[in-house]
């Protein structure tokens, strides 16, 4: 059973349509991975599921309460974690957390309990007396995470969360993630990196405000309509450029290297010729299995 329902939200800024006709349902147990650029309205979307945001039309259900008329009923249910790190960091761990914890109203006893249970999970046990303000990236948004928890929300809405920290910590960080989800948690967690992606239960692409495409990683991938080959040669703007140039090619830089796309009916042979004059010899160039970044980039050209 859905513990979201949210339908045909919009939500526009002057000339600008952030969020337009998006819908989308999360389920208890379930990491629902939200994915696009900057600027593709994921926060906005999050800010209005949160009750932080007046959307222009639309409606939002959490456990079947109405975000616009019944938060009041919503808000114990729910942990907010924003894209920027929001605590005080002239307080210690432990201040933060008994902060958060007074906010919802647990009592002392009630407090000790999860702040053991917090700690044990998150590793910041040793750091209790740290000022939030000298934690390391990953620390804070564990602690982020943590004053987040403190109140044992059903849902919980990451914007996100792991947006410059190192790659051990982001590991860790979904760690954390999949335990909460086996213990019956909705998540709802937005991200720029595809492999955080493939560590979801399902995912939306999300482009200008639009839905581009939901479905299970692996259903995402098979959206993808052509071929793939990689190019391991120094992706200069002058060379991608060339390259763009060749008709039925579309070509994008992936990291320090270039991945190549053709249509499914036609082999990269086809285009030897103008690849060589290109400087890109056949021999540089080799197949491989299309990924979510692939797909996203094709659907978001189309």
């Amino acid at each position: 059973m859905n513990i979201i329902e949210t339908k045909n939200l919009s939500k526009t800024y002057g000339s600008l349509k952030a969020v337009d006709d998006f819908s989308f349902e999360a389920a208890k147990g379930e990491i629902l991975a939200l994915v696009g650029p900057d600027g593709a309205g994921k926060t906005s979307v999050f800010r209005s599921v949160c009750g932080l945001l007046r959307y222009d039309t639309g409606e939002i259900r959490i456990a079947g309460f109405d975000v616009a008329t019944e938060f009041d009923k919503i808000k114990p249910l729910l942990g907010y974690m924003p894209q920027s790190f929001s605590l005080y960091p002239d307080l210690s761990v432990e201040e933060n957390l008994s902060f958060y914890a007074g906010l919802f109203g647990l009592r002392k006893g009630e407090f000790e309990k999860k702040r053991k249970l917090l700690y044990d999970f998150s590793g910041l046990g040793p750091f209790h007396d740290r000022r939030a303000g000298a934690l390391s990236g990953g620390m804070k948004q564990k602690l982020a995470l943590s004053c987040a928890l403190v109140h044992d929300p059903e849902v919980l809405m990451l914007d996100e969360p792991t947006t410059g920290v190192d790659p051990l910590s982001r590991r860790q960080f979904w760690d954390i993630l999949k335990n909460l989800r086996s213990g019956g948690s909705a998540i709802v967690v937005s991200t720029p990196y595809m492999d955080e992606v493939a560590l979801s239960d399902r995912a939306i692409f999300i482009f200008q405000g639009k839905k581009l495409a939901e479905g299970t990683p692996g259903q995402l991938v098979e959206k993808f309509s052509g071929r793939v080959y990689r190019a391991d040669i120094n992706p200069t703007p002058e060379r991608m450029a060339e390259l763009n140039r060749i008709e039925g090619l579309t070509s994008r830089r992936f990291g320090s290297s270039v991945h190549i796309y053709t249509p499914a009916d036609r082999d990269i042979a086809a285009f030897a010729s103008e690849l060589s004059r290109a400087g890109l010899p056949s021999d540089q160039i080799v197949p491989i299995e299309a990924g979510l970044e692939d797909t996203f980039i094709q659907l978001m050209g189309r």
